[in-house]
């Protein structure tokens, strides 16, 4: 018998890792080059006009788009662009975990987190009876409604296999989603003067009412620093509300798998509803409350977050390409928009009206 232990081996490895980077690299290679493109428009405002009057993440944002209406990158650059706008925007998000501490959000005390659930059961609510009341199935309500209250495309993605969506189900609520997701981020900071709202305010609104959890960065880093770290930490706080409405919604759903074949019946774990970016960042959170990790240690933790986000902002400006407008059905349409409005009008009176300045 023989003591010899097998070890990995590493040209194996060396071959998946070459792999591995060949197979990104393009894309990634162009969601940098439109990053730097960004990073330097942002430069040239503070040389000429001495203040960012656009940031480098919206200027990301609007690029990526740009170049995404007039060409469809193709499955060369596709897989890059998928990780950039997946992953290492997952990664931004969680590195903004060290600057920020639990004492925000204890300061709110449960009036802040009674809210931000109140707010996502009201709008759930809304927003599934204007789509039912706009004739559309109960599956696609339930997608557009989980999609509109909680975080955008991630929470259609988790929900669709629990209700057995159909693929034209779930490209029509996300289509139109993604393009409503970038016009709230573009169009959110103009409510700061019309409604004279402090920054703590404006973080507030903002993560009530943004889709995704990194476009809250692009909503409110070019209004302040403290609108960001507020408004991440109440976007992160509703994504949380996706465990427990999925795991509701997949109790609800047996109803639906009758209609399904054996092979569309998918399970679902509470686990899988918490993304690991999520975890990381209150980890980190925590560590940060407990003066874990050193002051040194944040500024460049921010400029590497900072970063990222915005090479992740121009990545999902890639994948979105303005002609789906006229690819989605009508009734989507005015189901979505609609329960934008319900959720803007909520989280609005919300900020103003219930939660302290």
């Amino acid at each position: 018998m023989s003591d010899r232990i097998d070890l990995p081996d590493k040209s194996n490895l060396q071959t998946r890792a070459v792999a591995f980077i060949a197979s990104r690299f393009p894309g990634v290679a162009l969601c940098a080059l439109v990053t730097f493109a960004a990073v330097m428009v942002q430069a040239w405002q503070e040389a000429t006009l001495g203040h960012p009057y656009v940031e480098a993440i919206v200027i990301a944002i609007l690029l990526g788009t740009a170049v995404r209406t007039v060409w469809d990158p193709g499955s060369r650059w596709a897989t890059g662009i998928a990780f950039s706008a997946k992953q290492l925007l997952e990664v931004a998000v969680a590195l903004l975990g060290a600057s920020i501490t639990f004492g925000a959000l204890a300061a709110s005390g449960p009036l802040l987190l009674g809210v931000i659930v109140a707010a996502v059961v009201v709008t759930l609510a809304a927003s599934y009876g204007l789509s039912r009341g706009l004739g559309l199935s109960n599956r696609l309500s339930i997608l557009i409604a989980c999609g509109n209250s909680i975080c955008g495309n991630s929470a259609i993605a988790a929900v669709a296999p629990v209700i057995g969506a159909k693929p034209d189900e779930v490209a029509s609520s996300i289509a139109f989603t993604a393009v409503l997701g970038v016009v709230v981020v573009l169009g959110l900071p103009l409510l700061v003067p019309l409604f004279v709202l402090s920054e703590p305010q404006y973080g507030i609104l903002a993560g009530m009412t943004v889709y995704a959890v990194p476009q809250v960065l692009a909503a409110t880093v070019p209004v302040s620093i403290v609108s960001s770290q507020v408004g991440t930490l109440v976007k992160l706080v509703r994504v949380m509300t996706l465990g427990p409405v999925v795991a509701c919604i997949a109790i609800l759903a047996r109803r639906f798998q009758s209609e399904l074949p054996a092979h569309g019946r998918g399970g679902y774990t509470l686990f899988k509803a918490v993304p690991w970016f999520i975890v990381v960042f209150f980890a980190l959170a925590a560590l940060r409350s407990l003066s874990l990790i050193p002051d040194a240690a944040i500024p460049p933790l921010q400029k590497v977050a900072s970063l990222l986000t915005i090479l992740s902002m121009a990545a999902l400006g890639l994948g979105v390409d303005l002609r789906v407008i006229g690819q989605v059905g009508g009734r989507v349409t005015a189901a979505v928009t609609l329960s934008l409005i319900v959720l803007l009008m909520i989280s609005l009176y919300a900020t103003i009206y219930i939660v302290p300045a």
